[in-house]
């Protein structure tokens, strides 16, 4: 295991903690990824020590859940470094589907039981290299299952987002899901919409970015969760396209997208791009509360998705304009994921890409964006009145400029006196 900054601060709480006489154990994905083989990123904490006590042994520390006893420590040197430290609790009855109604703090037994898969709910000793299972997660991690801790109806009513999160989990390590926890997961699919489209947004986003990503779609669909989250993907089934059912080239789609460079962008793009027009998409997105930011590129994405297959045939002025799109490298790499899924040809794409290239080895200024040699000064020193002649004449000598036909001030001049006595 890499010794991060994260490791070294958890490892340090532990300590402090055992030394002042308390249980003390890292807690949760950070135990399962190292049984995994792989280097945890966040690291949690579970300790006999309660809230205010922990408080007085980390100064440095936020009471971001005291009430369910947690409580943030800071790195004493780095505040972008914190462990989160949870005092071992079971819970009280969950009336909203989220969060328990109140805790009781407890033992470790008592904390793993509550918590909501098995290969979560193993705790590490650092301090002699043990692993603590209480709940028969070490063997689900080695025979590869996302299993519910106790029942799983009970487990899922708690919190209704487990639903999704069991998908993301089985997808992301390659997991199978246990039969009885896939059965109660189909059977409470449809109570997903009790949670907030907030939180159903973050599953979403951290699911079409992970791995497997075709997988997860075809486990959402199986589940009857897409049809409760995203019933516009799920209508696509049996539905044809250029090269076969329009579901299965979404989810071929959205495996096709390299892990390292995959956006939310791109895989909403993906996901979305037989499902809905831009308006549609953008409707769907405002209902998930997606950002404004990625709502436009993914609308965007969705509208010229198949312009660079005629991008060749396009002015010079034409195509440069598209060329600068905001996003025009996702707009040709989701054109290229369509062109593949159905065995097209990527000959658009690849023109659009060596122009890019091209222009941007060019010495002097950028060919795509050049910069208008007058402005609405000049025009009124010509006795040009202000008017909409004064935007539609520098639009039409940028055209010039980028069509290689105009480039100096005097030249702007003249094409301006020519174009006002027309």
């Amino acid at each position: 295991m890499a010794v991060t900054a994260a490791h070294a601060l958890a490892l340090s709480i532990v300590r402090r903690l055992r030394d002042a006489g308390h249980v003390a154990y890292f807690a949760g994905g950070c135990v399962r990824d190292r049984i995994l083989g792989g280097d945890p990123k966040d690291y949690d904490v579970a300790t006999s020590a309660q809230p205010d006590t922990v408080e007085k042994l980390f100064t440095r520390s936020v009471p971001v859940g005291k009430a369910f006893g947690v409580i943030r420590v800071l790195d004493e040197t780095n505040s972008a470094v914190a462990v989160e430290v949870a005092t071992f609790r079971s819970d009280g009855r969950y009336l909203d589907g989220r969060r328990p109604e109140s805790v009781t703090y407890s033992g470790e037994v008592e904390d793993a039981k509550r918590r909501d898969f098995t290969i979560n709910g193993l705790f590490y000793d650092p301090l002699v290299d043990k692993v603590i299972d209480h709940i028969g997660g070490a063997d689900d991690i080695r025979a590869r299952i996302v299993r519910a801790i106790g029942e799983p109806h009970a487990r899922f009513s708690e919190d209704k987002l487990r639903l999704l999160r069991a998908v993301r989990f089985a997808c992301r390590f390659n997991f199978e899901i246990e039969e009885a926890t896939w059965k109660a997961l189909c059977e409470m699919a449809g109570q997903i919409t009790q949670v907030s489209y907030e939180r159903i947004r973050d599953e979403l986003n951290a699911t079409f970015t992970g791995m497997a990503r075709g997988r997860a779609l075809r486990l959402l669909l199986e589940s009857g969760l897409l049809d409760a989250v995203l019933p516009e993907v799920a209508a696509l089934v049996g539905k044809p396209g250029p090269a076969g059912d329009l579901f299965g080239e979404t989810a071929a789609m959205l495996d096709m997208l390299d892990k390292e460079s995959v956006t939310q962008n791109l895989a909403w793009g993906a996901l979305l791009h037989a499902a809905c027009q831009p308006n549609e998409a953008d409707a769907l997105l405002r209902r998930l509360k997606q950002s404004n930011v990625l709502i436009e590129r993914v609308t965007t994405l969705l509208r010229l998705q198949d312009t660079p297959a005629s991008a060749s045939q396009m002015s010079l002025a034409e195509l440069k304009r598209y060329l600068r799109t905001d996003g025009i490298d996702e707009v040709l790499t989701l054109h290229a994921l369509i062109q593949t899924a159905r065995g097209g040809g990527l000959d658009g794409a690849r023109f659009c890409r060596r122009k890019l290239t091209e222009y941007a080895a060019t010495a002097k200024g950028d060919p795509l964006r050049p910069v208008v040699p007058i402005d609405g000064n000049d025009l009124k020193a010509l006795g040009i009145p202000p008017g909409p002649f004064y935007k539609e004449v520098i639009e039409a000598i940028e055209t010039e400029m980028l069509e290689d036909r105009l480039y100096t001030k005097n030249e702007a001049i003249v094409f301006a006196q020519e174009r006002w006595k027309r």
